[in-house]
């Protein structure tokens, strides 16, 4: 079984024969990964942000950003990854997902990759800091092992406390 139809969420299953798709690569933690290129609005760097009361502790705050209210969400601290350091190399990737637009914080981001659709492996189910439900699968370069993620269904999920839980 190849990776377009491992899982139904691949996008390299869309992707035209012989075209890759392009993922913003990022660092948390030890780890690398990737998100669709398409998905990010914007790179910035890390700001204070207004905090909010009762605020999961992952959600850092809200900025404005150009009349837009933007919250702020530190990966580091939702994966429990340490504790979280602000510096020079601190990243906050805007993304634009289902028109809501909101701000991710990682470690660092490093470039955009291009891979085709034999490069993205399924991941393997085990447990790892992010639900297999939230994967893609892997990506391989060279020697470069990215976990690809579903940034709309993880940023969009229930538990990450940005969205309304919908009545069952």
């Amino acid at each position: 079984m190849d990776a377009s139809t491992s899982k139904p969420n691949n996008p390299a299953a869309g992707a035209p024969a012989g075209k890759g798709l392009e993922f913003l690569a990022f660092t948390l933690g030890h780890e690398e990964y990737g998100i669709d290129i398409q998905k990010v609005q914007e790179l910035r760097g890390y700001d204070t942000v207004t905090r909010i009361a009762n605020a999961p502790t992952h959600i850092k705050g809200v900025i404005n950003l150009r009349g837009i209210i933007v919250p702020i969400i530190d990966m580091r601290i939702k994966f429990n990854l340490g504790t979280p350091s602000y510096d020079q190399f601190t990243v906050v990737i805007i993304l634009n997902l289902a028109n809501r637009v909101m701000g991710m914080v990682v470690d660092s981001v490093s470039d955009v990759i291009t891979l085709k659709a034999e490069q993205i492996k399924p991941a393997p189910e085990m447990g790892a800091v992010l639900a297999g439900e939230y994967l893609i699968g892997l990506g391989t370069l060279d020697q470069r092992m990215l976990i690809l993620v579903d940034i709309d269904k993880l940023m969009l999920s229930a538990d990450m406390g940005l969205v309304e839980k919908l009545a069952p």
